[in-house]
């Protein structure tokens, strides 16, 4: 009843296009006349075109045109006349047997015969030819059908392990391809966004990871001066205003002064979070810190006192409260070692006794940027891949091209290299503006091999693809697969050594990290990147070797889940 109902629903609105599946299974012969005679009666006066699909062969002889499908192929597309008067008989079931015949003719059967005619007519009563898995007996003593047919005896053909391999059938990836594209062009905002965002996030890293902060407010208390802004600072071995010298000498690291009266004032503005540090100079500085120069060995422990600074930091922003330090002793260092100058005096006398050559590989004083640089680039072209991957296969099975495309005969190795390809190139599109992004606009560090820095990019990236794939291959909705990614996202960064070396890692995490597709991968990255070297290091060639690897096992287990998951 409910089908009859949902029959009668569709056909009141009188559709241009009407399309039914099966709508007489389960109904009398009589009734299953009426709803034929009707549908024939609506497409003869009225605008309908219907289409049905039904497994009652002989039902659709009313029909204008009917299409015979079997094992994902169709056997014959025309008017159930013409097929009937073609063969020769009065049963469409019988024209169905002989295309099937003939269908498995065509194939080479086992025993190395294969089959060079087209033309079925006659079969002997028994065993009609095996083929699709299926098996044709006759049962009747009606024959079947198949007139001569031309054999030829091809020599029977040994094993080959190639047949082991799936077979690739060049028109279904033709096909695939143009489908793929055709929706790449209808969603071509989405496209354009895909292709900006590895711009905008090289973009946002390159300018806003790893400089050194400026502008930082410091409480500054100048007993010596009286706070006095515009006091002498010119640095002589008479000064008697050491303190404005060593401010000066400050505040060339872009450091914003910000004037107290007294310390419990500087002290609250830190307290506050107005300032980042408060810094207090005695009013005998200068005099002091003279002595102390002049008389290092007997100084006076006042002396020593008087000629010391005192600085409260905020610590709760470490990287801030480390670069003030780093600002405070790199100032007082050139500020000391240029009064010593002016005294004749060798500014070593009072240098910390370390004599810093000159760094192998890297450069005097390092940055963030290029530290977090190799890592930075994997990671956007891994995650980007596999957010492209992820979500257009889901996109596509949840739209039902996929299941259309493997009912017409379409392999899952074949979808998988379809979409591999495409895929493929909107990545080496990511891939280029990430690169010319890095190097060529913001010039971070490049002293090894561009073509390695491109291949480790590229299998990086269609490493990212092989996972996203499998992604899409083992969830069921696009909400998961964003869960799955953005849930290896994090792990990934963590421990992959990108954003904070390895071996500041708890030893456990340690093992866990090596076992992880970007970390060897990164550490090949940046040592191409920053020492140089070349593909014959093993830290080099084990990072090829590791994403490699992990590339092989998200694209079997895409093919795995393609072949075993349901849907």
């Amino acid at each position: 009843q409910q089908r009859r109902v949902s029959l009668a629903s569709a056909l009141i609105h009188e559709p241009e296009l009407l399309i039914l599946d099966e709508p007489t299974v389960g109904v009398d012969p009589v009734l299953r006349q009426i709803i034929w005679d009707h549908l024939v009666n609506i497409t003869q006066t009225g605008s309908t075109t219907v289409i049905i699909t039904t497994h009652y062969i002989d039902e659709t002889r009313q029909a204008h045109l009917i299409g015979l499908m079997r094992g994902g192929y169709f056997l014959a597309e025309e008017s159930p006349t013409d097929l009937l008067a073609r063969f020769g008989t009065d049963s469409l079931e019988e024209v169905f047997l002989r295309l099937s015949v003939k269908q498995n003719l065509t194939k080479q059967n086992g025993n190395g015969i294969v089959n060079e005619s087209a033309d079925i007519e006659d079969m002997p009563n028994g065993e009609a030819p095996k083929g699709f898995g299926d098996t044709l007996t006759c049962r009747s003593k009606g024959h079947y059908a198949s007139a001569p047919i031309d054999l030829q005896y091809v020599e029977k053909s040994t094993f080959n392990k190639l047949q082991l391999l799936p077979s690739i059938d060049r028109n279904h990836i033709r096909t695939m391809l143009w489908i793929n594209g055709l929706w790449m062009l209808r969603n071509f905002p989405v496209v354009l966004f895909v292709f900006m965002l590895p711009l905008v996030q090289m973009s946002l890293f390159c300018t806003a990871i790893g400089r050194d902060p400026r502008g930082l407010t410091v409480a500054i208390v100048n007993y010596e001066t009286g706070n006095n802004v515009n006091c002498d600072s010119t640095l002589e071995c008479n000064s008697t205003t050491l303190s404005c010298s060593y401010l000066s000498y400050l505040g060339k690291k872009d450091v914003k002064f910000v004037y107290y009266e007294s310390d419990y004032e500087a002290t609250n503005s830190v307290l506050k979070g107005k300032t980042y540090a408060s810094i207090v100079i005695k009013s005998n500085y200068t005099t002091a810190l003279q002595a102390r120069i002049a008389e290092w060995r007997d100084a006076e422990p006042w002396d020593i006192a008087a000629s010391e600074i005192d600085v409260l930091r905020d610590t709760t922003s470490k990287d801030i409260a480390t670069f003030l330090k780093i600002y405070m002793y790199e100032s007082f260092q050139d500020f000391i070692g240029g009064y010593l100058e002016s005294c004749d005096l060798s500014p070593r006398a009072v240098a910390i006794p370390f004599q810093w050559k000159k760094p192998i590989y890297g450069v005097s004083y390092p940055n963030f940027t290029d530290f977090m640089n190799p890592g930075m680039i994997l990671t956007t072209i891994f995650f980007l891949s596999v957010a492209l991957t992820a979500g257009a296969m889901i996109i596509q099975r949840n739209q039902g091209s996929i299941e259309r495309a493997m009912v017409s005969g379409v392999t899952p190795v074949e979808l998988l290299i379809t979409h591999i390809i495409w895929q493929f190139v909107m990545m080496m599109v990511q891939l280029t503006i990430v690169l010319v992004w890095s190097f060529v606009i913001f010039e971070l560090t490049l002293n090894g091999s561009v073509v390695l820095v491109a291949l480790l990019s590229i299998l990086t990236g269609f490493c990212g693809m092989c996972f996203g794939f499998a992604i899409s291959c083992g969830v069921d909705s696009e909400r998961m697969a964003t869960y799955v990614a953005l849930g290896s996202f994090f792990p990934l960064v963590m421990l992959s050594g990108i954003a904070w070396p390895i071996e500041g890692m708890h030893y456990l995490l340690q093992l866990c990290s090596f076992l992880l597709p970007l970390t060897k991968a990164t550490e090949s990255f940046r040592s191409i990147l920053q020492r140089g070297w070349g593909i014959t290091s093993p830290v080099v060639y084990m990072g090829f070797i590791s994403i490699a690897v992990w590339t092989l096992i998200f694209l079997l287990l895409s093919i795995v889940l393609l072949k075993v998951k349901k849907g």
